[in-house]
Parts: C-alpha cells; structure tokens; sequence
C-alpha cells in the first residue's frame, strides 16, 4: 500500500522542519519545495521550485494527500518599498501557482492547506475573533494598514482568484486558509528563545502599556491541528491556528519572569520600542497590535490542545530546552 504524502511548500523553515517530523512519525512520505534542495538523511525529499512558476515540481502534487504552502518573506523586517513589495508578492505568487499545478493534476490533492496570518482581524482588547468575524478593518493605533492588505490578498489568491479556475474545471478539493498566529518552539524563528532571552537579561518586562492581547499556539499543537484539519473531511475555509486563551502582553510576559525565575523585568515604552525597532530592522506593529483571536472551528471539531494555557506552553518548552 502507498504511502499517504503531504508537501510542504516553503516548507524549509520553522514550521516546515516541525511538520516534517510530524509526518515522519506517522509514517507519510514528505516532500519539501524549496528554492534550495539538500540531501538528507531522513528520508525527507527536497525538490527545487522557484515559487512563481510552474515546473517539474509539480509533479509531487499529483497523487498527493495534502498540500500545505507555508511560502512568505518574513515579516521580522522594516516595512519599505523593497520589503513590501517582496512580503506581498512571495504570499501571492507563491498561493496562485500552488493553485494552478494543483487544478492540472490528473489525481489532485485531497486537500490544500494555505498560510494566512491571524492579523488579519481587526485590532480588539475587547469580544475575541472567531472565524465567524468579519471585523477586518486596519487600525491608526496598531499600524497595521499593511499587514491586513497582504492578508486580505494573501487569502483572495486561495479563494476568489481560484473559482474561476475551478469553473473550469472538474477538479474537487478542499481549500483551508491557516490563519495563525504566533507559534511557540525552539527553532532559530520561534519568538520563544526571542522572549525567554530578553526575560533572562532583566528585559522581560511589559511592552508599551502591557494590554494588548497576544495569540499564540505552541508548535506541537500546531503540528497536531493540520493532521486534524486533514483528517476531518468537515474542516474547510478559513481556520484559527490559535490556541484558545489568547493573553495580554503584561501577563505573558510575567508568566515569562515566572518559568525563567526572573523575579524583575525592566518595561519598554513605546518610544523606546519605535526607537529598538528602527536599530533591530523590524516593526513595532508585531508588539503593538492587539491580536485576540480563538480557535471557533478546531473546538467545535473536538480537537483538544495539549497546551492550551500560556503557562503550560513555555513550561513545556523551557523544561525541553534544559533537557536538551
């Protein structure tokens, strides 16, 4: 009996690399696109794609179990012409041409899972964000006007731009939109080693006024909600990648201060955010906006997290780091 096989597009990094070993474990063939292939020694297969055009990669897809395209420049970055234009086109371009070698498949995907981003909701200290939310809308006070265009694009590319595809085509398949937010781990692109090495250095103490709300999900659950979503033929459309207790940032990082036994944590004004995030090449919108966002469609599915407290998250991950 064949092997079920996912592919993970752009899938080289953090999350990639999580997803891999995921699906090692459950026995799947795994095969990583990405703009440059290594031998490994895993048994993960690495195939060359330039993410913009179609080529022989497009032949893993056919006959595949799933697809999930996690292609997108990072955003840990200062938002000028150059960066924004590479953040908008690595999303969209990347998500149209998924799209086209999957409707030319003979044998397509039973499910294509797509990279979204949970920022696209509107900025809220107030009712959390469900997939039900229409409530979009950019905010002044999180500078965020950039962040929910490419989102909103990002996710016209899976869904509106490919029904005209598939009016022409006799091709079925799911289509999910990962709307996730920040995902906790030990890898080079966790915000975890991030935040635990402020904390460690008398750093971890509230930023800006503390209240913005900050969802989140620890890696091994993300990792287990795409096997979910897979599996569960009911889940479609977009999709929370949260967990479902979303916290303000004063007690994120206090719960910080308390795993890293580190009983003082000097705040950052917001000023002296704007001027650290000029030096560091980054924007203080990642810090500032207020992300309240839950996870509606995964727990009315019966999906159970593993971590769904802030505390239980980084516990687990700095218990792992000693150990390691």
């Amino acid at each position: 009996m064949n092997k079920q096989r996912i592919i993970l597009a752009g899938g080289s990094g953090f999350l990639g690399g999580e997803l891999a070993k995921h699906f090692k474990t459950l026995d799947w063939e795994v095969v990583i696109l990405t703009r440059s292939p290594k031998s490994r020694t895993d048994g993960v297969r690495e195939i060359v794609w330039d993410t913009k055009s179609l080529g022989d990669w497009t032949r893993e897809l056919d006959g595949a179990t799933a697809v999930v395209n996690l292609t997108g420049r990072s955003v840990d970055c200062r938002y000028n012409a150059k960066n924004r234009r590479e953040i908008m086109d690595s999303r969209v371009y990347s998500t149209r041409v998924v799209g086209e070698a999957i409707v030319r498949c003979e044998n397509p995907p039973r499910i294509w899972l797509n990279s979204s981003t949970a920022t696209l909701y509107q900025h809220t200290f107030g009712t959390p964000h469900n997939e039900s939310s229409r409530e979009m809308d950019s905010a002044t006070q999180a500078k965020d006007a950039f962040s929910v265009e490419v989102a909103q694009a990002w996710e016209r590319a899976l869904f509106g731009e490919m029904e005209g595809r598939l009016a022409c085509s006799s091709k079925t398949f799911r289509r999910v939109a990962l709307r996730t937010s920040m995902v906790l781990g030990l890898g080079r692109n966790s915000v975890f080693p991030v935040l635990r090495r402020l904390t460690k250095f008398g750093l971890g103490g509230r930023q800006g006024n503390g209240e913005q709300f900050v969802s989140w999900i620890h890696v091994e659950d993300f990792c287990r909600a795409i096997e979910w979503i897979i599996t569960h033929q009911e889940l479609t459309g977009p999709i929370n990648q949260c967990a479902p207790n979303p916290l303000p940032n004063s007690e994120m990082m206090k719960l910080f201060r308390e795993v890293c036994g580190v009983p003082i944590g000097l705040p950052a004004s917001e000023w002296m955010l704007e001027i650290g995030a000029f030096f560091l090449r980054t924007e203080t919108e990642l810090i500032f906006k207020s992300r309240r966002v839950v996870p509606g469609k995964l727990l009315a599915s019966g999906f159970q997290f593993h971590f769904p407290t802030f505390k239980e998250a980084i516990e687990n991950l700095e218990a792992r780091l000693i150990q390691d």
